[in-house]
């Protein structure tokens, strides 16, 4: 497997599969939500460019106890040798990563998103979300690995 000195991934082709996803969300007051299922990065014929159609799916256990089904879709592209896209499922731009710069961030109205990808134990990977703003206020762990 080719990758950059950081240990990472530089070409999309390397995220393409089924992935064993485990998350903790956890809000600002302690409270943490438990996501475990996968996710699939499938190549999709419908872009111009190489496209990964992420999808992900499993379910969260709240801190009472309640089990919930969820899902998530994004699209993934390619913008330069170890440079990603991130595209929400209706196709509007998300953010933007790279392995030498792995930080990005989003505004949604007034809530702040700031993300790090950690790549340094490729295949496992880990992506963390800082969320603040008046709605919400949490951090969300995700922790990929093969399966």
């Amino acid at each position: 497997m080719e990758s950059t000195s950081s240990g990472g991934p530089f070409d999309l082709k390397y995220f393409a599969g089924e992935w064993r996803l485990h998350r903790k969300i956890i809000q600002q007051n302690g409270d943490t939500f438990s996501f475990i299922g996968k996710a699939a990065l499938r190549w999709d014929s419908e872009w111009e460019k190489p496209t990964l159609n992420y999808h992900e799916q499993g379910e969260v256990t709240s801190p009472n106890g309640n089990i919930m089904s969820a899902e998530r879709r994004y699209f993934w592209q390619q913008s330069q040798r170890g440079a990603f896209d991130v595209l929400f499922d209706d196709k509007r731009y998300f953010h933007s990563f790279s392995i030498s710069n792995p930080n990005a961030h989003h505004l949604c109205g007034d809530d702040h998103y700031v993300v790090h990808y950690r790549f340094e134990t490729w295949p496992l990977w880990c992506v963390t979300w800082q969320v603040k703003g008046p709605r919400k206020d949490y951090t969300m762990v995700s922790e990929y690995s093969p399966l």
